[in-house]
């Protein structure tokens, strides 16, 4: 959990950050919703420091479930976003519904098992005594407020992943609240982002946003054309849009409710940062990952014939296939661990290619994440994909993006448009001129291989 202070000018006066465990066994992935709150009024404090705090506002990550009962007590623990218990639930409501339907309504074009509304019907089946005891579901940006403000509030972009919630109408999918035997009363009246949500000891608490919308926003991509990939643990890719698309046969692209009431696309991979820390942890734990950029530098582009297929968790986007796996290929004598970790760094770039090509309408491109920081990365992004790749000074760019919400909120800043354009990178990184269009065709030829699905360009 991180916590930031900005002044009037998005300057970040004071940061705090604080790590929490989650309860794991098999599938099931939980976490005590105490320790949210905990974690939560602790960081507020630390930022403040006996500073004046003109307003709040909360953004979290959208899919984690929380059951209370009539008084607002928990049932049992939050279900993380990352828990996967409800597989064949999430089959269920897809075969039930058809994904055209669902789309039409919520904008995902799959189904999967994080998804609150196929937690809900898991909940109902395999534990129906605490199913049948919960009078209020909350998401974990609504718990927060609600601990914060005593208020039972959602805004629409955190539930834009729910199923449960139509994009289109602001409120709530009535058909599947039927299915999955949930009522209207269960659930938080629905704000928009920017809207004052109570008061925590007397500080306005300001409607936000999900996370990857808030580090959009705090990366200043506040109008159509810039895009923001954040390579972190995974790859996310963000970019606004106009209306809701129409529906995608080959189920590439979510479509998201946007904080201004337009919406947004929103893709991500399962493994970016992650697969350049597990091949450093397991091959070159000797080496920070400075000393890996300097190896790599040295190898010339496309790796000298050797590929690595990146899905060590599954594929999400742009092949939705969780049964896929990762693999080098194209190794040779002459290779070396330096050839390896160029190699993978260049598929974290190529994913973000095949993702950019599913948005089109795509300018610059803010780049965002601890991978960011590596200016060689940065360069094989810009290379690869033939766009400008600009970083920003700070790269905390969450946080940033909630105090934009809440400096809107109690008029400080007149719109989301006008305080992101005080958002300004720091440097960017020019395409090269570098061709890669060789290690493109290799990069997609042995996902074929290697995984049935093959690339997005398989299943359009």
């Amino acid at each position: 959990m991180k916590a930031g202070l900005y002044d009037d000018k998005l300057n970040e006066i004071a940061s705090c950050s604080a790590e929490y465990g989650l309860i794991t066994e098999g599938g099931r992935v939980e976490c005590d919703p105490e320790t949210y709150v905990k974690m939560l009024t602790d960081c507020i404090g630390r930022v403040a420091g006996g500073q004046q705090i003109d307003a709040i506002s909360v953004d979290t990550q959208c899919e984690t479930l929380i059951l209370t009962d009539g008084t607002g007590k928990p049932l049992g623990n939050a279900i993380v976003w990352l828990d996967n218990r409800a597989g064949e639930e999430a089959v269920e409501i897809e075969t039930h519904f058809g994904a055209e339907e669902i789309y039409r309504h919520t904008g995902q074009p799959q189904t999967a098992a994080a998804w609150p509304a196929c937690k809900l019907l898991w909940l109902k089946k395999h534990i129906p005594g605490v199913f049948s005891r919960a009078r209020k579901i909350f998401l974990l940006g609504d718990w927060l407020t609600y601990r914060l403000t005593g208020n039972f509030v959602t805004e629409g972009t955190l539930q834009s992943s729910s199923l449960y919630f139509d994009i289109a109408e602001h409120d709530w999918w009535d058909g599947m609240l039927d299915y999955i035997g949930v009522s209207r009363d269960m659930l938080p009246a629905i704000l928009h982002t920017g809207d004052i949500a109570g008061y925590y000891r007397g500080i306005p608490v300001v409607a936000g946003a999900m996370d990857q919308i808030a580090g959009a926003v705090g990366a200043g991509a506040v109008r159509e054309g810039i895009v923001t990939e954040m390579t972190g643990t995974t790859l996310a890719v963000f970019s606004a849009c106009g209306s809701i698309p129409g529906y995608d046969q080959s189920g590439i692209v979510p479509c998201h409710l946007n904080h201004d009431g337009k919406y947004c696309r929103l893709m991500w991979t399962s493994a970016a940062g992650l697969a350049l820390k597990w091949f450093r942890d397991g091959f070159m734990k000797e080496l920070s990952f400075a000393g890996i950029d300097r190896i790599a530098k040295d190898i010339p582009p496309g790796s000298d014939g050797v590929c690595f297929v990146p899905h060590l968790c599954g594929s999400t986007m742009p092949v939705y296939d969780p049964s896929a796996t990762a693999a080098f290929c194209g190794v040779r004598l002459c290779h070396n661990s330096a050839h390896f970790a160029r190699a993978v760094m260049e598929s974290v770039a190529f994913m973000l290619d095949e993702c950019l090509d599913c948005l089109g309408n795509v300018g610059e491109i803010r780049s965002t994440g601890g991978g960011a920081k590596s200016s060689l990365w940065n360069q094989i992004k810009a290379d690869v994909t033939g766009r400008t790749v600009a970083v920003l000074k700070a790269q905390e760019t969450a946080t940033r993006g909630s105090a934009i919400f809440a400096g809107v909120g109690i008029g400080v800043f007149p719109s989301v448009a006008a305080a992101g354009e005080l958002v300004a990178p720091a440097e960017r990184y020019i395409p090269s001129g570098t061709d890669y269009s060789g290690a493109k065709a290799r990069y997609k030829e042995y996902c074929r291989r290697v995984n049935p699905k093959g690339t997005a360009a398989d299943v359009r």
